[in-house]
């Protein structure tokens, strides 16, 4: 007995999928793949991240948007759904979907065992290659930790890493402070699981 064929949908067939989908997909080359839900520590400590951000991003002609908004990623042919993403200026949506990011700022991703290999290969990679970013955030879930990567004025990278709890990040791209102890206020890290 032979197997099917996979098939592999063009974006645009995924994007009329995902308009009727009850859960999240992202697009990867041409494959579909479901979103996992994520653990009560990678939900808390986005739920801090949300909590220290909006108040900080208000009136500064940037805005914030959950894990429910589609970031797309030309370059490597991807449709994902950050953690967190932060658009500074007007959002601008994607040409073939009106409700799909293009131009993000800043963008969170909460590591977690599953993830943590695409956070820091495939979707970093994609990430960098978006002429708006400016900023991308690795978030432990397991121990107070954050990476945040910084594109400087000619266009390298500065990776700086946190892990004192009792430190603050400086966010310069969306003109925001990170107090590292705020990211993991009653987040339990020993409980930490996959998602």
């Amino acid at each position: 007995m032979s197997a099917r064929p996979h098939h592999r949908p063009e974006p645009q067939e995924y994007l009329a999928l995902e308009r009727e989908a009850e859960e999240k997909h992202e697009y990867w080359n041409g494959d579909v793949v479901a979103m996992a839900g994520g653990s009560p520590e990678h939900n808390a400590i986005c739920f801090n991240l949300a909590a220290i951000l909006g108040p900080q991003l208000r009136g500064s002609g940037c805005r914030g948007y959950t894990s429910d908004q589609r970031v797309r990623i030309p370059l490597t042919d991807r449709y994902v759904y950050p953690d967190l993403t932060i658009v500074c200026g007007e959002p601008v949506f994607d040409e073939d979907d009106a409700q799909t990011i293009a131009n993000p700022t800043l963008i969170v991703e909460v590591l977690s065992p599953a993830t943590e290999s695409k956070d820091r290969g495939p979707k970093l990679f994609g990430y960098r290659s978006l002429p708006s970013l400016r900023g991308y955030l690795l978030v432990a879930q397991d121990r107070s930790w954050v990476e945040h990567w910084s594109r400087q004025a000619d266009g390298r990278w500065l990776v700086t890493e946190v892990e004192e709890g009792s430190m603050t990040l400086d966010l310069p791209e969306i003109g925001c402070r990170l107090p590292l102890a705020d990211v993991y206020a009653d987040v339990n890290l020993g409980g930490a699981t996959d998602g």
